[in-house]
């Protein structure tokens, strides 16, 4: 099943790497983190890629131009300041004939992707979401008035549900898509919501997205301590 990985944000957040390069090659180990991605769909058997650039993509396409692996990769411009459901909308061509995979270039997980694309199959929506606990950020106390009766370290799992970014699609999505100023998490998703069209592929494991400084250092501790769990 053919890959679409949206690669074409600012990463403020992470300003001190994406002054000089896009968010997906800021690098976890020695690798950027897009490698990653790609690895995890490449693990379950999809290795044709459709990766959507925009701001510094010139560096996204220097750096597959002597890619080793055997796989499958087109880098298409979709503007570097277009939305993400612009930037997937200018992807139609490419992607009208069959399901797709959809994710984006700055979050890591051990789904299971063959099992996401069942769940898929089974339901016959337009849209399956992953659906993942957010990784709580930080430790929790229990409180009898000013003792402190219970302390917890961080834990992986949050108290509510969010969007893991891991999708799978089926082309009807795009006439929800209006342009380049569209916004995929806002009107395209909640209209399918409204009509029913859309299912949660709940993934209890690991989930991480790199948003922060502090989000990038832990996927590196992992790497370092060879106990990262999306590397198969």
């Amino acid at each position: 099943m053919k890959v679409v990985i949206l690669a074409g944000g600012f990463g403020t957040r992470l300003s001190e790497y994406t002054d000089s390069i896009p968010k997906p090659m800021v690098p976890i180990g020695n690798r950027p983190i897009i490698e990653h991605i790609m690895e995890i769909y490449a693990h379950h058997g999809h290795n044709e890629f459709y990766i959507a650039l925009g701001y510094k993509g010139e560096v996204i396409k220097k750096h597959f131009q002597n890619f080793k692996k055997d796989w499958k990769i087109n880098l298409i411009d979709t503007g570097a300041d277009t939305f993400t459901g612009g930037r997937l909308k200018r992807l139609e061509k490419h992607l009208s004939d069959d399901n797709f995979l959809l994710t984006y270039g700055d979050g890591l997980s051990n789904i299971n992707i063959n099992e996401l694309i069942k769940f898929h199959e089974k339901h016959k929506k337009i849209v399956t979401i992953s659906a993942v606990r957010p990784p709580a950020r930080f430790g929790s106390l229990s409180l009898s008035g000013s003792d402190v009766t219970r302390f917890k370290e961080k834990t992986q799992l949050g108290e509510s549900w969010i969007n893991g970014g891991f999708f799978v699609i089926n082309p009807r999505f795009f006439k929800f898509l209006k342009g380049d100023d569209t916004v995929l998490e806002s009107s395209p998703l909640e209209k399918v919501t409204d009509l029913k069209e859309i299912k949660a592929f709940k993934h209890e494991g690991f989930w991480q997205c790199m948003d922060h400084k502090l989000d990038k250092d832990l996927l590196d501790k992992m790497i370092k301590d060879k106990k990262a769990p999306w590397i198969k």
